[in-house]
């Protein structure tokens, strides 16, 4: 079984779904999908890079999907409906599917910092971002395709 490619040409950088100006905040932010190099699609794991003063992600939570996060090096700044934590190398935070306390991190260090995001893949999930008054979810397609004959 061969490894994950976490090189840089293989990491996704800069590019955001996220309507303007609510895409500024992630600028320079590099996510490696793990999962979808391996075919995988029952969850999700990525590696991602914020550079300093990036955000992972606008402030959400998921319908459907549990979400989990371990910082792998640096420092980032959890921002919850609760209040802010700092995270380091080594820490795990989970945020349960349903749980309205809108999450995200930022890095508000001088360092870089590494972190994996594993979270489900529920194709019903919509993801709530309560300070920009959006959601979001997945699109659907539906293709036909002929019904192969059994031999």
């Amino acid at each position: 079984m061969k490894k994950a490619d976490i090189s840089e040409a293989a990491a996704r950088t800069g590019a955001s779904a996220y309507p303007p100006p609510h895409n500024e905040k992630l600028e320079g932010r590099k996510t490696w999908m793990l999962t979808k190099q391996f075919g995988l699609m029952q969850f999700g794991v990525n590696r991602i890079e914020l550079p300093p003063g990036a955000w992972s992600t606008q402030r959400h939570w998921h319908k459907t999907n549990d979400e989990a996060v371990i910082v792998i090096s640096g420092e980032l700044t959890l921002v919850t409906d609760d209040g802010e934590e700092i995270l380091g190398p080594g820490d795990c935070i989970g945020f349960k599917a349903g749980d309205r306390n809108a999450h995200h991190m930022q890095n508000r260090s001088d360092k870089p910092a590494i972190y994996y995001d594993i979270g489900g893949r529920d194709s019903w999930d919509v993801s709530t971002f309560p300070d920009i008054g959006l959601e979001a979810r997945t699109m659907m397609q539906i293709q036909f395709r002929p019904i192969k004959e059994k031999s």
